[in-house]
């Protein structure tokens, strides 16, 4: 039974969840990174939210960790990198403080249009200072939304209904989804230009850490209103702080900075800065929803397989899992086996899909097949590091798709390119589910692939058979099946043979020096 170790606080029905699905829970908040180090390599989860520090140091002591989930969208607390070099799957869940966010960033615009903060504050202190808070309407200004995903559309949604007009930047927003959301597209600095009010949604990157600072401050019309409930490095301080005591920037309100908790900042004490202490997510919706979310797609991983709001591998589905899995198994035994025949540098990977295979999410399985190919030089590969890893050697990966079938319903092909040559392997499932080998470079075999393999290029000539099985029998090996293939009679041919033990390399070079045989290779899998 899978178990998972939740450290942080959650809602007690993600502890239901966990359980109802056949996880085993413990829950220990408040530890220490030195405690947590030291119980870590007993669980196959992880569960989080932000006051937890996945660390590489934790990550090492993880021995037996899987998966870790982050309640909630930020991950800046995971290193990423070092989860996923240990093959560690880190998944959030992006969608369920969307709403609770994008409506803090709207109470915060108005907040900010209105002075509410200061007129409260004013207000409880006795005075009555009517005209001295002079807000301006919402109806008919200009907003500019920087990041319209999720939490960006959401705002974009609400702000139209306020009667504003939104302009959109987002490289990733298409002009075909900007119409469906009755937002305007446009680049950054027209965004700076036109806008009454900014709202940032988007995450932290390299691409757009300090996106606001003074020169991007100094492109925006005067008098503009910024709100910040995404994250604080988005903006250098010091330069916002600037603006507004020049009167360039008529004020912000900010639920994120660039250091938290924020105990000091040098917008702090500005009356034209609204504070609040990162509440965008901090409804108790949101709270049940997260944890809700990371429970149920945690143990989806552990019990089925299934991969959802992965941030460093692909998703796979529920209902996709199942329909994958006899191909998980093929993927990798193509991969393993094409490695273990590889003695040069590697080059690059093609991955073809035809007939049904064609039809699925196949990133996963190309995943497994660098896995395999990976393997014999690499132990501590797994399918999260493989694509990394292979991106690090420069070696290329490229994957086509053909959903018409050939002599297969379903066919799987990994070409392999070193430096000398290329060659394929061809597999297809026999029944749906059974994982078979038929084609090695191109010559036709049918083969299944079993824990020992003996495989041999020879020549087609009378007599090899014999050999062979003379050679095995002497030295004690028993031979499973045995499977033949040639591209012509007296040309190339291919064995593959299933014995009952590994091949010892005595045996092997015995093998190799046998009349028409030109390679032989131990295959374990």
């Amino acid at each position: 039974m899978p178990k998972v170790l939740i450290s942080d606080s959650l809602s007690p029905r993600a502890v239901e969840i966990f359980r109802e699905r056949g996880v085993e829970v413990d829950v220990k908040t408040g530890l220490k990174p030195d405690e947590l180090k030291e119980i870590i390599g007993g669980y196959d989860g992880l569960a989080i939210r932000s006051a937890t520090k996945v660390t590489k140091d934790i990550l090492s002591a993880a021995s037996s960790l899987k998966v870790v989930g982050r309640a909630g969208i930020g991950v800046d607390n995971v290193d990423i990198p070092a989860a996923t070099a240990r093959g560690v799957v880190v998944m959030n869940t992006p969608f369920g403080n969307s709403i609770t966010t994008a409506e803090h960033a709207i109470a915060m615009m108005f907040a900010l249009a209105r002075e509410i903060p200061a007129a409260n504050a004013s207000t409880h202190a006795g005075k009555w200072e009517k005209n001295r808070f002079m807000g301006v309407e919402l109806t008919a200004k200009v907003l500019g939304v920087v990041g319209c995903g999720n939490i960006g559309s959401i705002v974009a949604d609400r702000a139209l209904g306020l009667k504003m007009r939104v302009v959109a930047y987002d490289p990733f927003l298409s002009h075909e989804r900007a119409v469906d959301l009755g937002v305007e597209k446009v680049e950054l600095d027209e965004l700076l230009a036109r806008a009454d009010f900014i709202t940032l949604h988007t995450p932290l990157t390299d691409g757009t850490r300090n996106l606001l600072n003074a020169e991007s401050l100094a492109k925006c019309r005067k008098g503009v209103r910024i709100i910040n409930c995404a994250r604080g490095g988005l903006i250098i301080e010091a330069d916002l702080k600037a603006a507004i005591e020049s009167g360039h920037v008529a004020g912000a309100a900010l639920d994120v900075f660039a250091a938290e908790p924020a105990k000091e900042n040098p917008l702090f004490g500005m009356e034209q800065v609204i504070c609040t202490p990162h509440l965008g997510a901090s409804t108790t919706e949101a709270q049940e929803n997260v944890a809700l979310q990371v429970a149920e797609q945690m143990a989806d991983y552990l019990v089925s397989g299934a991969v959802v709001n992965a941030l460093n591998m692909p998703s796979v589905s529920a209902e996709d899992a199942p329909k994958l899995r006899p191909y998980m198994q093929l993927a990798e035994q193509l991969g393993s086996f094409a490695g273990q025949i590889t003695e040069s540098g590697l080059k690059g990977v093609t991955v073809e899909y035809e007939g049904h295979v064609a039809e699925l999410n196949t990133r996963p399985l190309t995943a497994l097949v660098l896995m395999g190919l990976l393997k014999p030089l690499l132990d501590s590969v797994n399918m999260v590091n493989a694509p990394v890893i292979a991106r690090e050697r420069d070696i290329e990966i490229a994957e086509t798709k053909r959903e018409r079938a050939s002599d297969y319903q379903t066919l799987m092909r990994v070409i392999v390119h070193t430096e000398q040559r290329s060659r394929s392997l061809t597999g297809t499932l026999f029944g749906g589910e059974k994982p078979r080998i038929v084609g090695i470079e191109e010559v036709p075999i049918e083969a299944e692939v079993s824990s020992h393999m003996l495989f041999i290029r020879n020549e087609d000539k009378p007599g090899f058979i014999g050999h062979l099985g003379t050679t095995l029998g002497s030295a004690g090996v028993n031979v499973a099946t045995f499977h033949l293939g040639r591209t012509a009679p007296g040309e190339n041919a291919i064995a593959l043979v299933s014995v009952d033990q590994q091949i010892s390399d005595e045996l092997l070079h015995r093998i190799g020096t046998l009349p028409s045989v030109v390679r032989a290779k131990a295959l374990s899998f």
